[in-house]
């Protein structure tokens, strides 16, 4: 989940902002998650399937134009 969208219950201010310490501890947590994520973390299994099947259809397109 990113931080951008989420609120904070202790001064009910955008966490990205860092108002108050519980939103900059919340951020700093946050941000040290998403370091250590490849670059598909953020997709969930059903778009990752979506994705595959795009991929999947694109090389069969690309093999049946080459014939």
């Amino acid at each position: 989940m990113t931080y951008d969208r989420l609120v904070c219950a202790n001064c009910a201010a955008p966490v990205n902002e860092g108002r108050c310490p519980v939103c900059r501890a919340s951020r700093a947590r946050l941000q040290q998650q998403d370091q250590g994520q490849g670059p598909f973390a953020g997709l969930n299994p059903a778009m990752l399937v979506a994705l595959l099947v795009v991929l999947v259809g694109a090389l069969a397109l690309l093999a049946h134009q080459t014939m």
